[in-house]
């Protein structure tokens, strides 16, 4: 076949300059995991490790240096898909997921191979396995046959899953057959056998892809269930004491609001705080479920007589636990709501409260002023006879300097005319002072 001719570009060149900075990679995103067409006989063994921020620097080192051994280029800081061919035989598919990074190893098989034989003989370095940063999370190892390989027996599969339950199921609309366990074996990991005649190396390679997603998001939901057993007690002591206050809330006449209101601001801080510890690990949980059903899904089940399928076990075994974590992150949901509506509450008997303090305190002040406004008037009309006497007297002082010099004044009368016509002007005067001190509002 001819090489294949790259056609013009559709777009001008200063358009494409202005392309946004994310577009490459969104575009991308879709393709970020591509399944690895797979031939049978094979065997995939893959691990998942969680890591910590500062592993990322290890791990981008580690993987570095299996790939100069098999004569690649290093990966890129940031990368989070690598395929390697290894030197020996097979590849290597490491991809770094949020919390954890997958290393998915797939191996050539010879057929007709026991299924109870150990993976042996891995073509990796000495030691870059046993070096792999991280904790260990998950171990799955698939053992793929070959359409001319007969169907296994019972005893054949009672030699390699040694759990309580067996699990099997066709997939891929009765074109493949697959058992597991679902348990932790001798070997520490857990064991998928994959028969499929019918099908190509895709659909193949897509299978073994949704069974390794359905074990490794099977172990990261149920990360949040210790969780949630561990939170249990506090979340029950939390609404035994939400109850315990709204009873007592109830008791207006012997309860003091403040008091009632300091006791539930410390438990509704317990209650945040568990608020703040719980919804990720939660939430992720129901994400990873969420992933795990719809893998399952995909896998297009059939039930196999006598045993139950990857769909029935998984909500025979998986969904309780994931329903007690959202049990858990419900409670507490409700526990920050009924807090919120009790402290709201409480703060309204503690304003109606203030406003009926409030209203004595101005009947008070009321009382008060009134007493004021009394012995203020009682001053003024004191305050009249005193300016009246002291400026009668003035008057009288002038009338005795005019009769001697010889007018006819005399004191007396003087003084008895004054004393009506001083003090009407001065109640006069000072109503008047007062009157205007009430227009600009200082009285």
């Amino acid at each position: 076949m001819a090489g294949r001719i790259t056609p013009p570009p559709l777009l001008p060149d200063d358009l494409r300059g202005r392309a946004h900075p994310l577009r490459a990679g969104l575009a991308a995103e879709v393709h970020a995991r591509p399944p690895l067409p797979l031939a049978a006989p094979a065997r995939v063994l893959h691990l998942a490790m969680m890591l910590k921020p500062e592993d990322g620097a290890a791990e981008h080192a580690h993987l570095a240096a299996l790939c100069r051994s098999c004569g690649m280029a290093e990966p890129e800081l940031g990368t989070k898909h690598v395929a390697v061919a290894l030197s020996g035989a097979g590849h290597l598919i490491w991809e770094r997921r949020t919390e954890f990074s997958t290393y998915t190893l797939y191996l050539p098989r010879s057929a007709g191979t026991p299924l109870d034989r150990p993976a042996t003989d891995l073509p990796l370095p000495a030691g870059w396995l046993d070096a792999l940063p991280g904790r260990l999370m998950v171990a799955a190892d698939v053992t793929v046959l070959d359409a001319g390989e007969a169907v296994p027996g019972q005893a054949e599969l009672e030699s390699i899953f040694d759990g309580p339950t067996m699990v099997a199921s066709r997939v891929a609309s009765d074109h493949a057959t697959v058992w597991t366990d679902f348990h932790l074996g001798a070997d520490d990991a857990v064991r998928f056998v994959l028969h499929g005649g019918a099908l190509t190396d895709a659909q193949r390679g897509r299978i073994v892809m949704r069974l390794l997603d359905i074990e490794t998001y099977r172990m990261m939901a149920l990360l949040a269930l210790p969780l949630a057993q561990q939170v249990a007690p506090r979340i029950t002591a939390l609404e035994q004491g939400l109850a315990k206050l709204s009873g007592r809330m109830v008791d207006v006449e012997h309860e003091s609001e403040q008091s009632l209101l300091l006791e539930l601001a410390g438990l509704a801080a317990e209650v945040e705080t568990l608020a703040v510890e719980t919804p990720y690990r939660f939430g992720a949980g129901r994400a990873y479920h969420a992933l795990v059903e719809r893998r399952i899904a995909e896998l297009r089940e059939t039930r196999i007589e006598g045993m139950p399928t990857i769909g029935e076990f998984m909500e025979r075994r998986l969904s309780p636990a994931m329903r007690t974590c959202i049990t858990m992150a419900e409670r507490i949901e409700g526990l920050s709501r009924r807090a919120t509506r009790m402290a709201n509450l409480l703060r309204t008997r503690v304003d109606v409260a203030l406003e009926r303090q409030n209203v004595g305190l101005l009947d008070t002040m009321n009382q008060r002023s009134r007493l004021q406004l009394r012995l203020q008037e009682t001053v003024e009309g004191l305050s009249v006879a005193a300016i009246t006497y002291y400026v009668v007297g003035l008057v009288g002082y002038a009338a005795q300097a005019l009769h001697a010099v010889g007018l006819p004044v005399d004191k007396e009368i003087a003084i008895g005319v004054a004393i009506p016509v001083v003090a009407l002007l001065v109640w006069w005067g000072l109503r008047r002072f007062r009157r205007s001190l009430q227009k600009e509002g200082l009285h």
